[in-house]
């Protein structure tokens, strides 16, 4: 688990090695043991290592190929590199080291782009091909490890986080008003796009190849996988369903065990997390555990049940797991506020702060915790959202319905309003037409519920699963930890892909409209009639967790910031938001913002996303523009 970075002066001017050294000091913490570079004339690469596998001098990275054709720079785990390198020393490969960066060279060199396919894990890598003078970038097919690039000028460069390309200072800083727009209407961006004008994400499921041979070199980005949830044509029986989900879950858990260093896992007190922790706990004994919870004393609603600490430690007492874990309260999310703002580079999905603290705790005892993220995107975990959407006479009264949903901070009667002062440089922006183009590849013929749950789960696990491990990767990151997730084994999505929707929920049905995030009883009616998620997971799991455990309904890793911001951090809202000037009212208009914030403090709204996703945005702009 590592950092990659590269630069290309497509002028042809060489490399200038304090460039290089800048770009990679900048994601120092992505791997602190270790950096290399490598430059050869204009093309420059850079590398931080966070030493996994194989701790020795031999995992050194950039890694040239033995007939030095290739140079590699690679961030991730490849869970099957044992048996791909058994293949590729029968086709007369010989390996310096023990590391799956190494099997990723020699892959690559042997397959092409092929190989990406033959991955099971999560990569982010450059490749440079020093005879055809091609540059290859590749991301895992869910998204698990970022990469980043900018095209500006005569630059081309890449990196794990933005900070790597800003290192340079001939990359501008200009703010993506488009991309503000399609952020403060999901809190989260679908497309390619940052916050930062001239920085783009490189898509999940990708590579891409830059071309130097050409007069005008330009960035080709081909898509290699996608997920396809389907129905399958011939159902077997649910019990042979439970029965193999168990094989390919422990099967799963099991490969990402491999590690040179110690290791641990994520507590919540959930099923997603507890589960892994009770297959990994027979194979690895006496793992470290890890759970964050919330002091409650001031929360209300829903929330009074946001702390699962209890949970956690019950759990941790039958898998015998040596266990930690930490409180927060109000105050610890404004002290955080900016180490967090820099790691993370710009706003994303959630209330990520926790997120930043329990990677901290975990940090101080293990380099490597299982988390058990992609549970619930691939089972079917928020059927409360699916059902909202899930009889349609056509495609499009389904994107209306599910598109109204997604509005998560401003709805398209409001937007307008909050972005008045930049409202002439985002007008033909359509909101509706970039969520709608998430189905680009998935828009099948629709005939069943069934068919629009499976699209739901599409859309979920490319945009909000993806936003949830775009931040998992910043905060664990930087904190030198490295995350991985059991639920994105490939066979075990691929399984979950044509696993039956009525495996997974059993109410398709009977269910009310009544907003997710509010904590007053009309939401508590809506839940207990709608929890019926991962219903197969929980057959499967039945054995594994205590039966209270495998059957309780979804709680999600939220902090009580509907009563922290109109209560104990009320104070540090209004300071931030509501008095004197403020960074953001260069793109919003503050009465507009100041009102809706408002609704909030008085009760009448709950805005706890939307106030989150401002004060993260106005730091942004402090350390980023």
């Amino acid at each position: 688990m590592c950092g990659i970075t590269g630069v290309i002066n497509l002028n042809g001017e060489p490399v200038a090695p304090p460039l290089l050294q800048r770009m990679t000091d900048a994601i120092e913490h992505r791997g602190p043991d270790d950096e290399g570079h490598w430059i050869e004339g204009n093309v420059g690469l850079g590398h931080r290592r966070l030493s996994i596998i194989d701790l020795s001098p031999a995992g050194h990275q950039p890694m040239v190929s033995a007939n030095h054709r290739y140079v590699l720079v690679y961030n991730g785990e490849v869970y099957n590199f044992k048996e791909l390198r058994s293949e590729l020393e029968a086709k007369g490969y010989w390996f310096r080291s023990k590391t799956d960066s190494e099997v990723v060279l020699n892959a690559l060199d042997a397959w092409g782009v092929k190989a990406l396919n033959r991955f099971n894990g999560m990569f982010a890598f450059s490749l440079w091909d020093r005879k055809s003078r091609k540059l290859l970038l590749g991301r895992d097919r869910y998204g698990i490890k970022p990469l980043y690039y900018a095209h500006q000028g005569g630059v081309f460069s890449f990196g794990s986080e933005q900070k790597a390309i800003l290192a340079d200072k001939r990359i501008n800083r200009s703010v993506d008003k488009k991309a503000l727009l399609e952020y403060f209407t999901f809190q989260n961006i679908f497309t390619d796009r940052t916050l930062l004008e001239d920085i783009k994400l490189l898509p999940a499921g990708c590579h891409a190849e830059l071309d130097l041979n050409r007069i005008a070199p330009e960035l080709v980005i081909t898509r290699y996988w996608d997920y396809n949830f389907r129905e399958p044509e011939e159902k077997a029986d649910k019990q042979e369903y439970i029965e193999e989900l168990q094989r390919l879950f422990k099967q799963a858990v099991n490969r990402q065990l491999v590690t040179d260093v110690e290791l641990g896992s994520y507590l919540s007190g959930g099923m997603d997390s507890g589960s892994i922790t009770a297959v990994a706990a027979q194979s690895y004994p006496y793992m470290k555990t890890f759970t964050c919870g919330f002091d409650l004393s001031s929360a209300s609603g829903l929330e009074l049940g946001f702390d699962e600490r209890a949970q956690s430690e019950y759990m941790s007492y039958l898998f015998k797991t040596e266990h930690y874990e930490m409180v927060l309260k109000a105050g610890d999310m404004e002290r955080c506020l900016p180490a967090l703002a820099w790691h993370l580079e710009e706003p994303r999905v959630g209330q990520s702060y926790p997120n930043y603290y329990v990677a901290q705790l975990a940090s101080k005892f293990v380099k490597v915790t299982l988390s058990g993220a992609g549970g619930d995107e691939l089972f079917g975990g928020y059927p409360w959202r699916y059902y909202r959407a899930v009889s349609n006479n056509n495609f499009d009264e389904y994107i209306d319905k599910y598109y109204q949903f997604w509005q998560r901070l401003i709805p398209n009667k409001d937007i307008k309003k909050v972005f008045d002062p930049i409202w002439r440089d985002v007008d033909d922006v359509w909101t509706r037409d970039i969520f709608k183009g998430v189905f680009k590849h998935h828009a099948d013929n629709l005939y069943s519920p069934e068919d629009y749950i499976n699209h739901s789960l599409y859309f979920e696990a490319k945009t909000f699963l993806h936003g949830l491990l775009v931040v998992e990767d910043k905060l664990s990151m930087a904190h030198s930890l490295e995350t991985r997730l059991p639920f994105l084994d490939n066979d075990l999505v691929d399984f979950a892909m044509r696993c039956p929707v009525s495996l997974k929920l059993n109410n398709l049905s009977d269910v009310m409209d009544v907003d997710e995030n509010d904590p007053g009883a009309a939401g508590s009616r809506y839940f207990q009639r709608t929890k019926d998620g991962k219903q197969i997971l929980r057959d499967a799991m039945a054995g594994v967790l205590p039966k209270d455990i495998a059957s309780a309904q979804k709680q999600g890793f939220s902090s009580p910031d509907a009563s922290w911001f109109k209560g104990d951090s009320i104070e540090f809202v209004k300071r931030r938001l509501m008095q004197g000037n403020h960074r953001y009212e260069q793109y919003m208009d503050s009465k507009v913002v100041g009102n809706l914030v408002k609704d909030h403090v008085s009760g009448e709204q709950n805005r706890r996303l939307l106030i989150w996703s401002l004060l993260n945005f106005e730091e942004w702009l402090v350390q980023y523009v």
